[in-house]
């Protein structure tokens, strides 16, 4: 029979999508590349291949499990599987630059940014914002990473000679024009088989790691103002931006069928995109408070693509 297999590097991250397909009785095969071979005279499997692979596996010990991935997908488009975000998602997935590039091309506005390979280079990209403030961080990211806002190019220079300056796995960082929101949130919308899903407001206010994955979550913030708890992730039922259609358009370019996509709305008014994440997760709590569940779509549609490729052999 037929399996659903599910390509990634982080049990805490897909513990809620197995037991939702549990759930729809769907059979499923748990491919964790941490580490691992193939080989690639044999064929794979039969069935559909979900690849979850994550840009920040590095930071769990699996520094080449996205190289892994690579050639597992490789392999599998080789002999024609099904494959649910495939190679050329991956690449996006390793690469703010390529999702950049690809988002530019639909029209999709993306914050100014130089990419850097070395301190001395990185200090010298620092005069394209002169004047301006602009933040640092990784190419191949996720979590946050590298993540630092700046006002000047020397306190830059500082960081740099510091011992708090994060070498990018790839080697690449990334100067960007800083985003002054009116109000300390971003945007995250989910799509599931290429189809917006819903958006949901991540508060920014205690700083930019913003994976909504219950694993990763921070507590609750606290206003006293309000004196009462306010939710990190709120699901937002209101943003409805044209920009949606072109995110529609960029994944169906890639080989994206499930993604989250960040952006950020600055004082002007002005939309700006500036992650695709492949590897997206869900926040319970706010899922919960608004009756929508991502990780139950990613089954529902995984399940609806299994019984197409079991129709074809009928």
């Amino acid at each position: 029979m037929k399996k659903i297999y599910v390509i990634h590097e982080n049990q805490e991250w897909t513990v809620h999508l197995f037991k939702r397909l549990e759930e729809l009785e769907l059979p499923y095969e748990d491919w964790h590349l941490g580490s691992g071979s193939i080989n690639l005279n044999e064929a794979p499997p039969e069935g559909i291949f979900y690849s979850r692979m994550s840009a920040s596996a590095h930071t769990r010990n699996h520094r080449y499990a996205p190289e892994l991935a690579a050639a597992v997908l490789a392999w599998l488009e080789r002999h024609g599987r099904t494959v649910i975000n495939n190679s050329r998602a991956l690449q996006l997935e390793v690469s703010k630059v390529v999702q950049y590039m690809e988002l530019e091309k639909f029209g999709v506005r993306t914050p100014r940014t130089v990419a850097a390979v070395g301190q001395d280079q990185i200090l010298e990209a620092a005069d394209a914002f002169a004047g301006q403030a602009f933040i640092t961080k990784h190419n191949r990211a996720g979590k946050g990473l590298g993540v630092r806002l700046f006002q000047d190019k020397q306190t830059l220079e500082t960081y740099l000679k510091s011992d708090e300056f994060e070498e990018p796995v790839d080697g690449i960082t990334l100067l960007q024009q800083y985003i002054e929101a009116p109000e300390p949130y971003i945007t995250r919308c989910e799509f599931v088989g290429g189809k917006f899903v819903y958006a949901v407001r991540v508060d920014t206010s205690e700083g930019f790691e913003l994976c909504p994955a219950d694993a990763c979550s921070i507590e609750d913030l606290f206003c006293p103002a309000r004196e009462e708890p306010k939710a990190k992730f709120q699901v937002d039922n209101s943003f409805d931006e044209p920009e949606l259609n072109q995110y529609a358009e960029v994944l169906k370019a890639n080989g994206v069928q499930i993604a989250g996509i960040e952006c950020i709305r600055d004082k002007e008014g002005n939309l700006y995109t500036y992650d695709i994440n492949t590897n997206t997760n869900y926040n319970s709590e706010a899922e919960e408070k608004a009756g929508v569940f991502g990780m139950l779509e990613v089954a529902k549609y995984l399940g609806s693509r299994l019984k197409e490729e079991q129709a074809a052999l009928v």
